[in-house]
């Protein structure tokens, strides 16, 4: 029986230009919550039939995300591409909820912060829909992975 689970999560550095306070305390969160607990099962047969835990390291290129899946001791497994087209309203959205959401911390009432943060959930709950989607038949990885993932997905896009 194996370990489908994440045991270590890198974003490419060179991809991040930049993260204000905020954006690196949800980047912190969301690695600290997956490592916790994840749900991640590559469907393809790995050699020796190695089938987890995983080493994860995402990078964004060419509007397109790789996901390097490696084994315990690092060694490589597979990249997976994923075009990130259909993300791209998604991540708009994301960031514009979530600098309203940082916004109305510093000022607004708790039922603005609340109705903000209703939205942003709405937002991240529908990205990683998409993304278990996109990942159909080559990972799978449950709702709180997905999310996670998305909101890391969502860092990478950053640019100063």
């Amino acid at each position: 029986m194996g370990d489908p689970r994440i045991i270590d999560i890198e974003l490419d550095a060179d991809t991040i230009m930049w993260r204000s306070d905020e954006v690196e305390q949800e980047r912190r969160v969301a690695v600290t919550d997956l490592l916790a607990a994840n749900y991640f099962a590559p469907e393809r047969a790995y050699p020796q039939g190695y089938d987890g835990p995983f080493r994860v390291a995402l990078s964004v290129a060419e509007g397109r995300l790789a996901i390097d899946v490696a084994a315990r001791d690092g060694a490589p497994l597979e990249t997976l591409v994923l075009s990130l087209t259909r993300f791209r309203r998604l991540i708009k959205d994301y960031f514009a909820i979530c600098d309203s959401y940082f916004r109305a911390v510093r000022q607004a009432s708790t039922q603005q912060i609340e109705t903000i943060d209703m939205a942003r959930r709405g937002v991240h709950n529908s990205a990683a829909e998409l993304l278990r989607e996109c990942l159909a038949g080559k990972i799978a990885v449950d709702f709180d992975t997905a999310r996670r993932l998305f909101t890391l997905i969502c860092v990478l896009h950053i640019r100063g």
